[in-house]
């Protein structure tokens, strides 16, 4: 069990690593003498963009494989 939220706390460390630094979250803070503010904004739209991108990529990436097995199975086919 522990292991199991060690791994998920860990997932979450690196989900919220790459988002911070792929743009899809902000921090902001500030204060007003008595109370400390942290807000925590999310992009939703250029996780969406970042999303198509890799989905668009993936889909390249296998066309390409596809492609090459084509190849290969007409060559040994000859």
């Amino acid at each position: 069990m522990i292991r199991m939220l060690g791994v998920l706390a860990l997932i979450v460390a690196v989900v919220a690593g790459l988002g911070f630094y792929m743009g899809w979250f902000h921090f902001s803070s500030g204060s007003d003498g008595k109370n400390a503010h942290v807000t925590v904004s999310v992009d939703k739209g250029r996780i969406q963009e970042d999303k198509d991108k890799a989905v668009d990529k993936v889909k390249d990436l296998g066309h390409q494989a596809k492609d090459k097995v084509e190849t290969a199975t007409q060559k040994a086919r000859d």
